[in-house]
């Protein structure tokens, strides 16, 4: 099985980890978990979960298309929330739909967390996308 890593521009490229790693076979795409920096490791909408959100699902689309895939081909994605509670629901339901406007979303898993890597981080949204 091959593998490809791809640090899409108008992203960081961090020495830490890839942003896009595909294995070929049918091929199966593994995102980084994206958060609302750009790519010199600013942060967008420092204390605004909405913006964040936005920016967070925007930096995965960014991912997606460099991988080759469409929102279309995303299998499962992992959002991690800093200290989660209902009323960010309706700014990350707007996020989410922003991107995955089709009639067949992804499986997915909403996780409260203390914390995320760096302080200010929000929200980081993580998938695994399948295609042929």
């Amino acid at each position: 099985m091959a593998l490809e890593h791809i640090n899409p521009d108008g992203l960081l490229a961090s020495p830490d980890f890839t942003q896009v790693v595909t294995a070929t076979g049918s091929k199966i795409i593994h995102i980084s978990g994206q958060v609302a920096w750009d790519n010199d490791e600013g942060l967008i909408g420092e204390g605004d979960f909405a913006a964040q959100a936005q920016r967070a699902y925007e930096n995965l689309a960014t991912c997606i298309a460099a991988a080759g895939a469409t929102i279309n081909d995303v299998a499962k994605t992992t959002v991690y929330i800093v200290d989660y509670s209902p009323s960010v629901r309706h700014a990350l339901a707007n996020a989410r739909n922003a991107v995955f406007n089709g009639p067949n979303p992804p499986a997915s898993t909403l996780i409260g967390v203390q914390a995320l890597a760096f302080p200010g981080l929000l929200i980081e949204v993580e998938a695994t996308i399948v295609v042929d």
